[in-house]
């Protein structure tokens, strides 16, 4: 029998960071021990080369009549620092009452496991499962999955499916499974400015020049309205409407905001008006500031006039907006907003576009959806429902992942995103763990989706 617990715990073994070069041998040993886990079962694996990382690509295959299944996994992680904060070594698992510890433990290595163990005990009981299954796991969706969308341009005639399977999301509680029918997209950059050529005595020149670091935090500050709004214009203009169903689905949550609050540890919300905290998160686009620099930095004073200042910018966006509009607009209201005295670069990073796909039943389901993928959608609900108790949420969430608007964009497919891990789970930070209880039950709900794709449950 497979053993999933087992397999988690050498699988977080692999030290695979793919943002730092020193860890190149830990994401070898990954990508071997990926493939051999799904030459166990079978797959017919290949190992397919890229600029970075390679990736692993698993099939199961069949006659066309049968419906074909994609599974995405990602065997890269983030890297484990600070290390002084972990009780445990970060690859070095540890079982601690029903949580397993570990980089990578819940993202995104466990939720994997989630379907490979579902699969493994499916073709353990029916050999000939009339299913066809191919398995993609690459290695830098931690930085941005540079080689992904070449990759499914370049091999799209071998993932001409009926759907993606993956758990690379969110859920609020053990017993409360959200299945994800939105995530926000991305774009992401840098704003450095420039003044003098170099730094300088705060006392001798202070006084006759715009000092970088304010020239920026007067620009910065012109970016949102006091009331939580972006404040450019034309931002909101592609902003999808928020459909009554997905009200309904948010409200049954469980989650109350004072709990929220107390999560984040925060004296109040600055939200959006019009949107509470549940909301402002799934329904609306953000731009928020993830580093500022310029000058001294270490302990005691250094009297400098710094000689550049600069900020690292992220906007996360919601459907229908387009990426390279959005940072187009927010590249010309921090030039037109940059004051005479200082000089001004603004550098586009990495983008992924925003991505939603309705439930079937609800109110606004497209027509000519993939019966195949109302099949899975419904085998998710029932399976949920049977297995942990309740039904699932079909809800957007805050977080992004480019690569499934990719999918959609490239291959025509949608996604079927289920849930896995927990706010307490501490995704890229000390301690990351997953819950077992979760991934035994999440195992049974993924070979309900499988077991009813082939036809073999009703």
């Amino acid at each position: 029998m497979f053993d999933h617990v087992a397999k988690l715990k050498e699988y977080i073994r692999c030290d695979s960071v793919s943002a730092d070069p020193a860890f190149a041998p830990g994401m070898q040993r990954c990508r071997e021990f990926v493939a051999g886990m799904l030459r166990e079962l079978g797959l017919k694996v290949e190992i397919v080369p890229t600029e970075k990382q390679p990736i692993v690509m698993a099939r199961r295959e069949g006659p066309a009549s049968w419906p074909h299944v994609i599974i995405y996994g990602h065997y890269d992680v983030q890297p484990p620092d600070p290390l002084n904060l972990w009780t445990s070594q970060p690859f070095e698992p540890e079982i601690r009452g029903e949580r397993i510890y570990g980089r990578g433990s819940a993202d995104n290595k466990g939720p994997f496991l989630v379907h490979v163990t579902a699969l493994a005990h499916l073709l353990a009981e029916n050999p000939s499962l009339p299913l066809r299954v191919t398995m993609v796991v690459e290695g830098e969706e931690e930085i941005g999955s540079p080689s992904f969308h070449g990759f499914i341009e370049k091999h799209r005639d071998k993932l001409q499916g009926d759907l993606f399977l993956l758990s690379d999301t969110g859920i609020p509680s053990p017993d409360q499974i959200v299945i994800t029918c939105g995530l926000r997209g991305i774009v992401t950059g840098e704003v450095e400015i420039v003044g003098p050529k170099g730094d300088l005595h705060s006392g001798l020149h202070g006084g006759v020049l715009l000092n970088p670091i304010q020239a920026l935090a007067e620009v910065l500050s012109t970016l949102h309205t006091p009331d939580g709004r972006v404040n450019i214009s034309g931002y909101y203009d592609a902003v999808l409407g928020v459909e009554p169903w997905e009200r309904d689905e948010l409200q049954r949550l469980g989650t109350s905001v004072a709990q929220y609050q107390e999560f984040l540890g925060i004296p109040r919300f600055h939200t959006p008006p019009g949107f509470d905290p549940f909301e402002a998160t799934r329904f609306q686009p953000t731009l928020e500031f993830n580093g500022i620099g310029g000058g001294y930095q270490g302990a005691g004073s250094k009297t400098v006039i710094p000689s550049r200042a600069f900020a690292k910018i992220s906007c996360r966006l919601v459907s229908d907006q387009d990426p390279d509009a959005i940072w187009a607009l927010v590249e010309r209201a921090l030039h037109e907003r940059c004051p005479k005295g200082v000089s001004m670069t603004v550098t586009k990073g990495h983008q992924g576009p925003p991505y939603v796909v309705v439930p079937p039943g609800r109110s606004n389901t497209p027509k000519g959806q993939s019966p195949v993928l109302a099949t899975a959608f419904a085998a998710a609900e029932e399976g949920v429902t049977k297995v942990f108790g309740k039904p699932p949420l079909f809800l957007r969430e805050g977080g992004s992942i480019p690569i499934i608007a990719d999918i959609k964009r490239v291959l025509g497919l949608d996604s079927v995103l289920m849930g896995m891990f927990l706010p307490e789970d501490n995704l890229h930070a000390p301690n990351e763990s997953f819950n077992l209880s979760v991934m035994a039950r999440g195992i049974e709900v993924s070979k309900h989706i499988m077991a009813r794709l082939a036809g073999l449950a009703r």
